[in-house]
């Protein structure tokens, strides 16, 4: 198989303002019908979050921002609910390659060994071709933490997140937005991608530093300030953990809405049900709270979409 054999359509993001979904919503939520329940219960969960004065939280792992699930997660971060979002480094990679190449649909059935051959990576049923990722990173990055190190040599995830976006020219990045919105964007394992590959070896020889402790103080300072927080979390691992983990010290989330498809019973962090974290205060046990079992590219444009609604 030769890359020019492959039918390669781009992948486009979803636009959650131009869908009607208030009706179906209302009538899973009274269906009494299992997921479509819980997905109802969410949708009164974030409403109600939307219409308090709440600190809101938004996690969620990089692979959905390959997708067009991108769309979501970026008209989320432009419409003003969404104060913090805590994520993983392949967001800002794919964040940041999508603005400059298309990644492309694909097939989860596809024969590796010869997309390899071709240089063709596989993310689930999307595909990115080699020059659609590395080079392209390096490229942009490069040019922009030598401009950002002109005044930072100490730096926490969030400002050097803050100060990319600032110069992402392109309005379908979450990264854009985020910066022009004011929104705090947290990265944890901010070395676990290509960007942090691109900082380390920018780094290299300069004074620079990228500081993590700086995120934990400005996380503290969220936790302890704010008498109200809600969230909304997808999927699991560092991004669904560091979210919980500082709701703790405020004696737990005043609301929260997981996604996820692991299960509970290997004893996961991403696989563990709302309930569990009421046992860590992590959640306060009054919270309104819903596990949805199920995956994020079909649920969360639903929820968003109504969520989205002046």
């Amino acid at each position: 198989m030769k890359r020019k054999n492959l039918k390669l359509e781009p992948v486009k993001d979803m636009d959650p303002t131009k869908m009607d979904t208030t009706e179906i919503l209302k009538q899973y939520r009274e269906s009494g019908g299992f997921t479509a329940k819980k997905i109802g219960t969410a949708q009164e969960i974030l409403e109600e979050a939307k219409n308090t004065e709440t600190h809101f939280f938004l996690s969620f792992p990089a692979c959905i921002n390959a997708t067009g699930t991108r769309g979501v997660i970026r008209e989320l971060v432009k419409s003003g609910h969404i104060d913090t979002v805590i994520t993983t480094c392949g967001t800002l990679d794919h964040d940041i390659a999508r603005t400059q190449k298309n990644y492309y649909q694909g097939s989860f059935d596809l024969d590796d060994e010869e997309l390899q051959k071709n240089k063709v990576y596989r993310l689930g049923n999307i595909l990115i071709p080699e020059e659609c990722y590395g080079t392209v990173l390096e490229d942009t990055l490069q040019p922009m933490l030598r401009e950002i190190n002109e005044e930072y040599t100490d730096i926490s995830t969030r400002k050097l997140i803050k100060e990319i976006g600032k110069r992402i020219k392109d309005k379908s990045s979450i990264l854009h937005w985020a910066a022009k919105k004011n929104v705090n964007v947290f990265v944890p394992g901010i070395t676990d991608g290509a960007v942090g590959t691109q900082i380390w070896t920018y780094q290299q020889g300069k004074n620079f530093n990228v500081n993590i402790w700086k995120d934990e103080d400005e996380l503290a300072d969220i936790v302890f300030e704010e008498k109200d927080t809600s969230a909304l979390m997808i999927g699991g691992g560092i991004s669904k953990h560091h979210t919980i983990w500082w709701n703790q010290f405020k004696e737990g989330l005043d609301r929260a809405v997981y996604i996820t498809t692991a299960p509970e019973w290997d004893g996961s962090l991403s696989g563990a049900k709302t309930r569990e974290a009421i046992s860590w205060n992590k959640i306060k046990p009054k919270a309104k709270h819903v596990t949805i079992e199920g995956e994020a590219t079909a649920i969360l444009p639903l929820l968003a979409a109504d969520f989205l609604k002046e």
